[in-house]
Protein backbone atom coordinates (compact mmCIF):
# COMPACT_ATOMS: atom_id res chain seq x y z
CA UNK A 1 0.00 0.00 0.00
CA UNK A 2 1.42 3.32 -0.77
CA UNK A 3 2.42 5.27 1.86
CA UNK A 4 -0.11 8.69 1.97
CA UNK A 5 1.64 11.88 2.62
CA UNK A 6 -0.16 15.87 2.85
CA UNK A 7 0.62 16.53 -0.76
CA UNK A 8 -0.98 13.42 -1.66
CA UNK A 9 -3.88 13.63 0.11
CA UNK A 10 -4.03 17.46 -1.60
CA UNK A 11 -3.83 16.20 -4.36
CA UNK A 12 -7.08 13.89 -4.02
CA UNK A 13 -9.26 16.46 -2.88
CA UNK A 14 -8.01 18.85 -6.00
CA UNK A 15 -9.29 15.52 -8.46
CA UNK A 16 -12.04 14.96 -6.37
CA UNK A 17 -12.79 19.23 -6.53
CA UNK A 18 -12.28 19.20 -9.92
CA UNK A 19 -14.56 16.32 -11.00
CA UNK A 20 -17.79 17.79 -8.31
CA UNK A 21 -17.69 20.86 -7.64
CA UNK A 22 -16.82 22.59 -11.17
CA UNK A 23 -17.98 26.46 -9.53
CA UNK A 24 -15.51 26.09 -6.53
CA UNK A 25 -12.63 24.73 -8.75
CA UNK A 26 -13.10 27.35 -11.12
CA UNK A 27 -13.50 30.80 -8.97
CA UNK A 28 -10.86 29.10 -6.61
CA UNK A 29 -8.19 29.46 -9.43
CA UNK A 30 -7.89 32.96 -8.48
CA UNK A 31 -7.50 32.54 -4.79
CA UNK A 32 -4.00 32.27 -3.58
CA UNK A 33 -2.53 29.30 -2.98
CA UNK A 34 -1.88 29.77 0.77
CA UNK A 35 -6.07 29.81 0.98
CA UNK A 36 -6.72 27.77 -2.41
CA UNK A 37 -5.08 24.60 -0.56
CA UNK A 38 -6.94 24.18 3.00
CA UNK A 39 -10.21 25.40 1.29
CA UNK A 40 -9.76 22.57 -1.37
CA UNK A 41 -9.30 20.39 1.97
CA UNK A 42 -12.24 22.07 3.39
CA UNK A 43 -14.82 21.63 0.27
CA UNK A 44 -13.44 18.03 -0.29
CA UNK A 45 -14.42 16.93 3.18
CA UNK A 46 -17.64 18.50 3.08
CA UNK A 47 -18.67 17.10 0.00
CA UNK A 48 -17.65 13.86 0.79
CA UNK A 49 -20.46 14.42 3.46
CA UNK A 50 -22.92 15.12 1.86
CA UNK A 51 -22.10 12.26 -0.29
CA UNK A 52 -22.20 10.03 2.21
CA UNK A 53 -25.68 11.27 3.31
CA UNK A 54 -26.91 11.12 -0.30
CA UNK A 55 -25.84 7.90 -1.45
CA UNK A 56 -26.87 5.72 1.41
CA UNK A 57 -30.27 3.97 2.58
CA UNK A 58 -29.38 4.23 6.19
CA UNK A 59 -28.97 7.79 6.54
CA UNK A 60 -28.84 7.32 10.69
CA UNK A 61 -25.81 5.56 10.66
CA UNK A 62 -24.14 7.57 7.95
CA UNK A 63 -24.68 10.67 10.32
CA UNK A 64 -23.37 8.63 13.12
CA UNK A 65 -20.15 7.99 11.26
CA UNK A 66 -19.35 11.10 9.99
CA UNK A 67 -19.57 12.27 13.85
CA UNK A 68 -17.27 9.61 14.41
CA UNK A 69 -15.37 10.77 11.66
CA UNK A 70 -15.44 14.67 12.72
CA UNK A 71 -14.40 13.45 16.57
CA UNK A 72 -11.42 11.68 15.05
CA UNK A 73 -10.49 15.18 12.83
CA UNK A 74 -10.29 16.92 16.35
CA UNK A 75 -8.54 14.43 17.62
CA UNK A 76 -6.00 14.48 15.73
CA UNK A 77 -5.90 10.90 14.51
CA UNK A 78 -8.28 11.26 11.28
CA UNK A 79 -9.97 8.47 9.84
CA UNK A 80 -7.83 6.77 6.44
CA UNK A 81 -9.18 8.67 3.94
CA UNK A 82 -7.14 11.54 2.25
CA UNK A 83 -9.82 14.16 2.47
CA UNK A 84 -10.23 13.20 6.17
CA UNK A 85 -6.11 13.68 7.16
CA UNK A 86 -6.58 17.11 4.94
CA UNK A 87 -9.18 18.07 6.72
CA UNK A 88 -7.22 17.18 10.17
CA UNK A 89 -4.78 19.37 9.31
CA UNK A 90 -6.29 22.10 8.62
CA UNK A 91 -8.27 21.86 11.38
CA UNK A 92 -4.88 22.00 13.67
CA UNK A 93 -3.13 24.42 11.47
CA UNK A 94 -5.97 27.10 11.38
CA UNK A 95 -7.96 26.72 14.38
CA UNK A 96 -11.30 26.27 12.68
CA UNK A 97 -13.88 25.90 15.54
CA UNK A 98 -15.46 22.92 15.62
CA UNK A 99 -19.18 24.54 16.53
CA UNK A 100 -18.49 25.33 12.46
CA UNK A 101 -18.46 22.05 10.71
CA UNK A 102 -20.79 20.56 13.54
CA UNK A 103 -23.52 22.99 11.69
CA UNK A 104 -23.27 21.44 8.66
CA UNK A 105 -24.01 17.97 9.77
CA UNK A 106 -26.60 19.12 12.02
CA UNK A 107 -27.95 20.45 8.47
CA UNK A 108 -27.48 16.86 6.99
CA UNK A 109 -29.25 15.28 9.63
CA UNK A 110 -32.37 18.03 8.94
CA UNK A 111 -31.80 16.43 4.85
CA UNK A 112 -32.35 13.05 6.46
CA UNK A 113 -35.28 13.51 8.36
CA UNK A 114 -36.85 14.93 5.32
CA UNK A 115 -37.77 18.15 7.07
CA UNK A 116 -39.61 20.84 5.55
CA UNK A 117 -39.37 24.94 6.11
CA UNK A 118 -42.51 26.59 7.00
CA UNK A 119 -41.30 29.93 5.61
CA UNK A 120 -37.97 32.03 4.67
CA UNK A 121 -36.33 32.37 7.89
CA UNK A 122 -36.84 28.85 8.96
CA UNK A 123 -35.34 28.16 5.45
CA UNK A 124 -32.47 30.39 6.32
CA UNK A 125 -31.47 28.07 9.28
CA UNK A 126 -31.00 24.97 7.06
CA UNK A 127 -29.10 27.22 4.57
CA UNK A 128 -27.39 28.56 7.34
CA UNK A 129 -26.18 25.36 8.16
CA UNK A 130 -25.15 24.00 5.24
CA UNK A 131 -23.71 26.64 3.59
CA UNK A 132 -23.33 29.53 5.94
CA UNK A 133 -20.91 27.39 8.02
CA UNK A 134 -18.74 27.45 5.31
CA UNK A 135 -18.50 30.51 4.58
CA UNK A 136 -17.47 30.78 8.36
CA UNK A 137 -14.91 28.25 7.85
CA UNK A 138 -13.66 30.10 4.49
CA UNK A 139 -13.34 33.58 6.74
CA UNK A 140 -11.29 32.02 9.18
CA UNK A 141 -9.01 30.06 6.57
CA UNK A 142 -8.55 33.79 5.46
CA UNK A 143 -7.42 35.22 8.53
CA UNK A 144 -10.30 36.88 9.40
CA UNK A 145 -12.23 37.44 12.68
CA UNK A 146 -14.51 40.73 12.22
CA UNK A 147 -17.86 39.67 13.58
CA UNK A 148 -18.92 42.07 10.57
CA UNK A 149 -17.31 40.35 7.63
CA UNK A 150 -17.96 36.69 8.81
CA UNK A 151 -21.39 38.05 9.00
CA UNK A 152 -20.91 38.84 5.38
CA UNK A 153 -19.67 35.30 4.42
CA UNK A 154 -22.25 33.59 6.14
CA UNK A 155 -24.94 35.88 3.69
CA UNK A 156 -22.72 34.71 0.72
CA UNK A 157 -23.10 30.87 1.99
CA UNK A 158 -26.60 31.47 2.63
CA UNK A 159 -27.19 33.01 -1.16
CA UNK A 160 -25.52 30.22 -2.77
CA UNK A 161 -27.93 28.15 -0.91
CA UNK A 162 -31.23 29.59 -1.93
CA UNK A 163 -30.11 29.60 -5.46
CA UNK A 164 -28.85 26.03 -5.55
CA UNK A 165 -32.65 25.23 -4.33
CA UNK A 166 -33.89 27.47 -6.58
CA UNK A 167 -32.23 26.13 -8.96
CA UNK A 168 -32.73 22.22 -8.18
CA UNK A 169 -36.96 22.87 -7.49
CA UNK A 170 -37.47 19.75 -10.02
CA UNK A 171 -34.66 17.46 -9.18
CA UNK A 172 -35.65 17.73 -5.61
CA UNK A 173 -39.08 16.82 -6.25
CA UNK A 174 -38.21 13.62 -7.89
CA UNK A 175 -36.64 12.43 -5.07
CA UNK A 176 -39.59 13.17 -2.76
CA UNK A 177 -37.82 16.84 -1.75
CA UNK A 178 -39.69 20.30 -1.42
CA UNK A 179 -37.36 23.05 0.05
CA UNK A 180 -39.75 25.75 -0.99
CA UNK A 181 -40.87 27.76 1.76
CA UNK A 182 -44.44 26.07 2.40
CA UNK A 183 -46.14 29.68 2.92
CA UNK A 184 -45.12 30.60 -0.01
CA UNK A 185 -47.06 27.38 -1.86
CA UNK A 186 -49.59 27.77 0.13
CA UNK A 187 -50.08 31.32 -0.58
CA UNK A 188 -50.14 30.08 -4.26
CA UNK A 189 -52.63 27.34 -3.83
CA UNK A 190 -49.88 24.44 -3.94
CA UNK A 191 -50.35 21.55 -1.93
CA UNK A 192 -46.91 20.50 -1.09
CA UNK A 193 -47.54 16.71 -0.95
CA UNK A 194 -50.09 16.65 -4.33
CA UNK A 195 -47.20 18.53 -6.07
CA UNK A 196 -44.39 16.15 -5.35
CA UNK A 197 -46.89 13.39 -6.41
CA UNK A 198 -46.86 14.55 -9.98
CA UNK A 199 -44.51 17.57 -9.90
CA UNK A 200 -44.54 19.75 -13.47
CA UNK A 201 -43.76 23.35 -14.17
CA UNK A 202 -46.23 26.28 -13.81
CA UNK A 203 -46.55 30.22 -13.72
CA UNK A 204 -47.22 29.66 -9.72
CA UNK A 205 -43.94 27.69 -9.26
CA UNK A 206 -42.15 30.13 -11.20
CA UNK A 207 -43.33 33.02 -9.18
CA UNK A 208 -41.73 31.02 -5.97
CA UNK A 209 -38.38 30.60 -7.67
CA UNK A 210 -37.98 33.91 -8.60
CA UNK A 211 -39.17 34.62 -4.94
CA UNK A 212 -36.67 32.93 -3.62
CA UNK A 213 -33.92 33.91 -6.44
CA UNK A 214 -34.71 37.77 -5.33
CA UNK A 215 -34.04 36.54 -1.56
CA UNK A 216 -30.87 35.37 -2.32
CA UNK A 217 -29.73 38.14 -4.83
CA UNK A 218 -30.56 40.50 -1.30
CA UNK A 219 -27.66 38.59 0.23
CA UNK A 220 -25.58 38.93 -2.39
CA UNK A 221 -25.74 42.36 -2.99
CA UNK A 222 -24.73 42.58 1.29
CA UNK A 223 -21.82 39.75 1.00
CA UNK A 224 -20.23 42.57 -1.20
CA UNK A 225 -18.75 45.00 1.72
CA UNK A 226 -18.11 41.96 3.09
CA UNK A 227 -15.50 41.22 0.67
CA UNK A 228 -13.53 44.11 1.05
CA UNK A 229 -12.84 43.26 4.42
CA UNK A 230 -10.83 40.34 2.75
CA UNK A 231 -6.92 40.08 2.32
CA UNK A 232 -6.78 41.58 -0.87
CA UNK A 233 -5.13 38.28 -2.83
CA UNK A 234 -8.85 36.92 -1.55
CA UNK A 235 -10.88 39.19 -2.77
CA UNK A 236 -11.05 37.69 -7.00
CA UNK A 237 -11.58 34.41 -6.02
CA UNK A 238 -14.42 35.25 -3.59
CA UNK A 239 -16.44 37.78 -5.47
CA UNK A 240 -15.79 35.34 -8.72
CA UNK A 241 -17.46 32.69 -6.40
CA UNK A 242 -20.95 34.88 -5.63
CA UNK A 243 -21.03 36.12 -9.71
CA UNK A 244 -20.88 32.71 -10.44
CA UNK A 245 -23.68 31.33 -8.54
CA UNK A 246 -26.14 34.38 -9.08
CA UNK A 247 -25.47 34.03 -12.84
CA UNK A 248 -27.32 30.66 -11.86
CA UNK A 249 -30.66 33.10 -11.20
CA UNK A 250 -30.03 34.62 -14.56
CA UNK A 251 -30.22 31.53 -16.80
CA UNK A 252 -33.37 30.60 -14.70
CA UNK A 253 -35.00 33.95 -15.26
CA UNK A 254 -33.87 33.70 -19.04
CA UNK A 255 -35.98 30.12 -18.95
CA UNK A 256 -38.85 31.94 -17.08
CA UNK A 257 -38.17 30.03 -13.50
CA UNK A 258 -38.63 26.91 -14.79
CA UNK A 259 -36.18 25.07 -12.75
CA UNK A 260 -38.58 21.30 -13.19
CA UNK A 261 -38.58 21.15 -16.37
CA UNK A 262 -34.54 21.53 -16.57
CA UNK A 263 -31.58 22.46 -14.90
CA UNK A 264 -29.73 25.66 -15.12
CA UNK A 265 -25.62 26.21 -15.49
CA UNK A 266 -23.17 28.57 -16.32
CA UNK A 267 -21.36 27.64 -19.89
CA UNK A 268 -17.45 27.92 -19.51
CA UNK A 269 -17.58 31.27 -21.73
CA UNK A 270 -19.71 32.72 -19.20
CA UNK A 271 -17.66 31.63 -16.00
CA UNK A 272 -14.28 33.27 -17.61
CA UNK A 273 -15.98 36.43 -18.31
CA UNK A 274 -17.54 36.45 -14.40
CA UNK A 275 -14.03 35.63 -13.35
CA UNK A 276 -12.34 38.71 -15.15
CA UNK A 277 -15.19 40.78 -13.88
CA UNK A 278 -14.41 39.45 -10.36
CA UNK A 279 -10.93 41.45 -10.90
CA UNK A 280 -12.10 44.51 -9.63
CA UNK A 281 -12.31 43.34 -6.06
CA UNK A 282 -9.30 43.46 -5.94
CA UNK A 283 -9.53 47.78 -5.76
CA UNK A 284 -10.12 48.85 -2.15
CA UNK A 285 -13.68 49.48 -0.96
CA UNK A 286 -15.28 52.29 1.14
CA UNK A 287 -17.75 50.84 2.18
CA UNK A 288 -19.36 49.37 5.45
CA UNK A 289 -20.21 45.89 7.36
CA UNK A 290 -22.88 47.29 9.54
CA UNK A 291 -25.52 45.18 8.33
CA UNK A 292 -26.36 42.74 11.25
CA UNK A 293 -25.92 39.17 11.10
CA UNK A 294 -29.35 37.40 9.59
CA UNK A 295 -30.34 35.42 12.77
CA UNK A 296 -30.39 32.44 11.63
CA UNK A 297 -26.15 32.93 11.55
CA UNK A 298 -25.43 34.83 15.16
CA UNK A 299 -24.09 31.48 16.54
CA UNK A 300 -22.07 30.73 13.28
CA UNK A 301 -20.57 34.16 13.44
CA UNK A 302 -20.10 34.56 17.66
CA UNK A 303 -18.20 30.92 17.01
CA UNK A 304 -15.63 32.08 14.23
CA UNK A 305 -15.13 35.35 15.79
CA UNK A 306 -13.90 34.05 18.64
CA UNK A 307 -11.48 31.26 16.85
CA UNK A 308 -7.41 31.90 17.58
CA UNK A 309 -5.82 35.04 16.16
CA UNK A 310 -5.05 34.58 12.63
CA UNK A 311 -2.15 33.78 11.08
CA UNK A 312 0.43 35.65 9.03
CA UNK A 313 -0.87 38.70 6.39
CA UNK A 314 -1.37 37.73 2.84
CA UNK A 315 0.88 38.69 0.45
CA UNK A 316 0.42 41.54 -1.90
CA UNK A 317 -1.86 40.00 -4.72
CA UNK A 318 -0.68 39.76 -8.39
CA UNK A 319 -0.63 42.47 -10.91
CA UNK A 320 -3.85 43.55 -12.13
CA UNK A 321 -3.05 43.26 -15.71
CA UNK A 322 -1.12 40.12 -15.19
CA UNK A 323 -4.12 38.57 -13.57
CA UNK A 324 -5.46 39.81 -16.25
CA UNK A 325 -3.44 37.99 -18.86
CA UNK A 326 -3.44 34.89 -16.50
CA UNK A 327 -7.51 34.48 -16.70
CA UNK A 328 -7.79 34.89 -20.55
CA UNK A 329 -5.01 31.79 -20.53
CA UNK A 330 -7.84 29.95 -18.15
CA UNK A 331 -10.22 30.61 -20.26
CA UNK A 332 -8.50 28.30 -23.43
CA UNK A 333 -8.15 25.71 -20.57
CA UNK A 334 -11.92 25.71 -19.43
CA UNK A 335 -12.89 25.43 -23.05
CA UNK A 336 -11.39 22.68 -23.55
CA UNK A 337 -12.78 21.12 -20.17
CA UNK A 338 -16.18 22.58 -21.11
CA UNK A 339 -16.88 23.39 -17.27
CA UNK A 340 -21.02 23.51 -18.01
CA UNK A 341 -22.36 22.86 -14.48
CA UNK A 342 -21.79 24.36 -10.94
Amino acid sequence: MQKSSPKADLAACRALMRGGSRSFFTAGLLLPKRVYQPATALYAFCRLADDAIDETEGKTAALARLRMRLDLAYAGTPHPLAADRAFAAVVARHHIPRALPEALLEGFEWDAEGRRYDDLASLHHYAARVAGSVGAMMAVLMGVRAEGAIARACDLGIAMQLTNIARDVGEDARQGRVYLPLDWLRAENIDADEWLRNPVFSPAIGRIVKRLLDSADFLYARAIPGIAQLPAACRPGIRAAGLIYAEIGQALAGAGYDSVSWRAHVPARRKVALLCQSLEAVLPRAKTVSAPALAAARYLVEAASVAAPPPARMGVVKAFDSRVNWVFDLFERLEQQELGTP
